[in-house]
């Protein structure tokens, strides 16, 4: 399985904070998933970082990278992608993630019931 992390699961993660669901612990831990943070996602983080709106370490992509999770960036066609989702979500970061998981057929770890429209597939973060 493919997964793909939320700024929230990311810091949860880091955190080792019981905040993050004990199934996307399991899933995050099995060595038979692949686990990917967006570019958009550390972008998301470092800008309410900035504004004070998330307490986030410094150096996110060291932290991330030393936990052996894979970073993907952001393409041209992710960009359209995300541009021509219906408005079900207002979040530019989020329908990002859905356009990535789309892409790569990935499970998007969150906590967000609002993704539902999408069809996209979740795991409760």
């Amino acid at each position: 399985m493919i997964l793909l992390l939320d700024a929230h699961a990311v810091l949860w993660w880091l955190a080792a904070d019981r905040t993050l669901s004990r199934q996307a612990r399991a899933a995050i831990r099995d060595p038979g998933n692949d686990v990917l943070v967006s570019a958009v996602t550390v972008w998301e983080i470092e800008i309410k970082r900035a504004l004070g709106k998330l307490d986030a370490p410094e150096g996110i992509v060291a932290a991330v990278e030393a936990t052996g999770f894979a970073g993907i960036p952001v393409g041209l066609k992710d960009a359209e992608q995300a541009g021509r989702l219906p408005p079900h979500h207002r979040d530019p970061f989020h329908r990002m993630l859905v356009a990535q998981a789309r892409r790569l057929d990935a499970v998007i770890v969150i906590r967000d019931a609002s993704f539902e429209p999408y069809e996209v597939e979740t795991l409760t973060a």
